[in-house]
């Protein structure tokens, strides 16, 4: 499908997702976009995958900066190896940087 068409179109044309929870609706909210991003090799290099943190999970990082295990989430990210994430890598950042969010901390004591 090309990447012009909208998130929620994409996910609306899955058969598996027409009865999907909320939870499966996410999971397949992160592929999509992961795939939308992603090289031909289905990899992301480090700027797309910073990019995408700036972009699509603003909410979670922005003010975030000057924790130490904020911080080290992305320096981890920089002294990545093969300059590429694939899909594993990239939930993994994607969680590992909500866990240490306000935004996270929030959410869970309403």
């Amino acid at each position: 499908m090309p990447k012009s068409v909208s998130i929620s179109k994409q996910l609306a044309s899955i058969k598996a997702l027409k009865k999907s929870s909320d939870l499966e609706k996410a999971v397949a909210t992160v592929a999509v976009i992961f795939r939308n991003s992603s090289d031909p090799d289905g990899k992301l290099g480090k700027a797309t995958a910073k990019n995408l943190l700036q972009t699509q999970f603003r909410n979670f990082t922005e003010n975030e900066e000057t924790k130490s295990k904020y911080q080290d989430i992305l320096s981890e990210l920089d002294e990545h190896t093969e300059n590429k994430l694939d899909f594993e890598d990239f939930v993994i950042l994607l969680l590992s940087l909500a866990v240490v969010s306000d935004v996270l901390q929030n959410i869970l004591s309403v």
